[in-house]
């Protein structure tokens, strides 16, 4: 399993450091005690902090407390605004007790928590406002600080906001009206079954093997149901053929590569919402990887490994199964980050089998990566390394916290408000049982992950290598198609626009409604959904994100079909569907179901 070491060209000096690195710091533990000792007590202590760095939080919060104090006309400023505050908030007082109903500050526009109109109510509505107050206080108060720098301020910003959050009056029964108000209605059977929300919760926080996914939706029962057969196998993948619908196909197969952060049927939920279905059902002849969720011995798995027994093991397994000439590939998320490593890849050796690539909601570039960049420097991702070295994966409760905290008021407080004060029950979607069936992450492939992508950049730079030599995305000839959405916090829009400057090919860019999950999943038919799309054509002058958005005109519905006329006209001609084996084992086969 380990990818084999090859040295790149001579005098390519940082090319050789790119490809050495990753080898290079997945072993001297092994031979070093002290660093060994060293792993050891940060995995230790990682348990106490929710896997957080602690140097990495007093970095950011000594960069600011001392830059602050180098400011003084900031403290100023805040001591005045704080000034003002208070009496902004005696006057209101004293006016909602008139019966005044004038607020002095409004919530944000996402900000729902205090949009009841019990809040309106004395002395809640003094209590809410009092918060959005010291909340824009503190705003004010980690940010533009001069000198500072913005990976500080964003993680002192960011872990502020947290704790703000947490103390919220909508949380606690003393300060919340409309929590007050469902305890006297029920005669406190709400807090029972908010008790009983709370306890089982915990249960499964505990218990690793009792089942996460919410509601009755069940893989290969509820959601993963499409007809099809594992056609391959290997170490590392299932590769799923799925049944054609339709009498005649289109002659170019279509291979999606989904994250593997996730299990890969977020493309396949319930009938209504399945993308593949969609598909099928008109004409393509679809095939999926499922990639297998790694235990402890599969550590040393890499990027590489990744992309020669996931990508480019499907794309062999397609051909043969299909006969096919060439196919289009889809990828999704860091799917598609695999992707298009693939596809640079096969651009350098003279591989032609891809006709085109779609890419959903993914990166190529990291320099801005969102918010994700939080959990993202050198002193937290080795600490995440010593975590992971001794378990040897990144535990799927890890990965799904730093995804909850970037939306806490969503999918934390507003989550446990509903089922502990109120007690109602659990939201039930097929989405949002996809969203519990998380997965692990090997030791080496996401520490090379983190080091190479993130951190260094060194796809987009033209320093990422494969097979020992370095790749270039402006390599890359066929035909893109590249999906943005609007609210993504995984893959900012703008950081997925940049495909366009990195590649010398026609890119159709699509900006749509919603977020990284909720944009890609959008059927026809999904109320309040809208779109943009435009083709830039090869050697076509550059235009900038923000002027694009400007300028592309805003259709109303689904993406979906545009998409597809699109892929139809790099899909062939209609044929007979390729045969699917019927010995093989049915999808949406074993790995998926790994816990």
């Amino acid at each position: 399993m380990a990818t084999k070491k090859t040295s790149p060209s001579v005098g390519a000096e940082r090319l050789a450091s790119a490809w050495l690195t990753p080898l290079a710091f997945a072993y001297p533990e092994a031979d070093n005690d002290a660093a060994r000792l060293d792993l050891m007590s940060n995995a230790w202590l990682g348990r106490l902090t929710g896997n957080i760095s602690p140097a990495a939080l007093l970095n950011a919060y000594v960069d600011w407390s001392t830059h602050l104090a180098l400011s003084p006309t900031k403290r100023a400023a805040l001591m005045q605004t704080a000034w003002q505050n208070w009496w902004r908030m005696y006057v209101y007082s004293r006016s909602c007790q008139l019966g005044g109903e004038q607020a002095c500050i409004e919530p944000l526009p996402q900000d729902r928590r205090f949009s009841d109109p019990a809040w309106q109510q004395w002395p809640f509505n003094a209590i809410h406002q009092g918060f959005l107050l010291q909340q824009q206080w503190w705003h004010r108060a980690t940010t533009g600080v001069r000198g500072q720098s913005q990976h500080h301020e964003d993680v002192v910003t960011f872990t502020v906001r947290q704790i703000l959050d947490m103390l919220a009056p909508s949380n606690f029964l003393s300060t919340n009206p409309v929590a007050q108000h469902a305890t006297i209605e029920s005669g406190g059977r709400n807090l029972v079954q908010g008790w009983i929300n709370a306890m089982s919760d915990w249960r499964k926080s505990i218990s690793p093997g009792e089942e996460e996914q919410p509601g009755d939706f069940k893989v290969g029962k509820d959601v993963a149901v499409t007809p099809g057969k594992v056609v391959f196998h290997n170490d590392l993948i299932e590769l799923i053929q799925y049944a054609p619908s339709t009498r005649t196909t289109h002659a170019v197969p279509l291979l999606f590569v989904p994250a593997w952060i996730m299990k890969y049927y977020i493309l396949d939920l319930s009938p209504r919402n399945s993308l593949v279905k969609y598909l099928v059902d008109l004409g393509y002849t679809v095939f999926m990887i499922s990639w297998k969720n790694p235990q402890k011995e599969d550590r040393e798995l890499s990027m590489e490994d990744y992309r020669r027994l996931g990508v480019m093991a499907a794309i062999d397994a397609v051909t043969a199964q299909t006969g096919a000439k060439r196919i289009n590939a889809v990828g999704y998320c860091l799917g598609g980050t695999l992707l298009s490593i693939a596809a640079a890849t096969m651009a350098r050796d003279g591989d032609d089998r891809l006709a085109s690539m779609s890419l959903f909601a993914s990166q190529v570039d990291f320099e801005e990566p969102g918010e994700l960049s939080l959990f993202i420097d050198e002193s937290q991702v080795s600490f995440l390394e010593a975590v992971m070295w001794e378990q040897g994966y990144l535990d799927t409760k890890q990965m799904a916290g730093a995804f909850q905290l970037l939306r806490s008021n969503d999918l934390i407080w507003s989550r446990r408000l509903r089922q502990y004060l109120l007690g109602l029950p659990e939201e039930k979607s097929d989405l949002m049982a996809w969203n519990a069936d998380a997965t692990r992450m090997p030791y080496r492939m996401h520490s090379e992950y983190l080091r190479q992508l993130f951190l260094h950049n060194d796809l987009a730079e033209g320093r990422y290598c494969t097979e020992g030599k370095p790749i270039s995305l402006s390599d890359i000839r066929l035909p893109v198609f590249s999906v943005g959405t609007v609210t993504d916090h995984v893959a900012p829009w703008r950081s997925v626009f940049k495909i366009h400057r990195l590649t010398d090919t026609e890119v159709t860019f699509v900006l749509t409604s919603g977020g990284h999950n909720a944009g890609v999943v959008s059927p026809p038919g999904h109320p309040r959904r809208s779109y943009q799309i435009a083709t830039h054509a090869d050697k076509q002058g550059m235009v900038d994100a923000d002027t694009w958005q400007a300028s592309v005109a805003l259709h109303d519905g689904s993406w979906w079909p545009a998409w597809e006329a699109w892929l139809r006209k790099h899909s062939g001609k209609r044929i007979a569907p390729p045969s699917l084996p019927a010995h093989k084992l049915a999808a949406p086969g074993k790995y998926v179901l790994q816990p």
